[in-house]
């Protein structure tokens, strides 16, 4: 098998160390800045080129620079623990 083939075969956002990854809609992700009292540009970035990214658009299909994921990690301490990242290039 080639690597290419390897490499799509890998859906990393199924491996038990990387947490859960979700685009959220424009409207919700409004929803949740204005909930949080920020823009987007005040949130963490995520590139376009991040293996989480590419799996999303698998799923979704291309995915835009500005659109927000959803990032939702397992806690021993907090159950869970959402953040938010913005796409940008790269």
């Amino acid at each position: 098998m080639n690597h290419l083939a390897a490499e799509t075969n890998f859906n990393v956002l199924k491996h038990v160390l990387v947490p859960e990854h979700h685009l959220l809609d424009p409207e919700k992700a409004d929803e949740v800045l204005q909930e949080m009292g920020i823009t987007k540009g005040q949130l963490p970035k995520i590139r376009k080129s991040d293996p989480g990214i590419k799996i999303l658009e698998t799923i979704h299909g291309p995915i835009d620079e500005g659109r927000v994921v959803k990032i939702v990690r397992k806690s021993e301490t907090a159950q869970e623990f959402v953040v938010y990242r913005l796409v940008t290039r790269g």
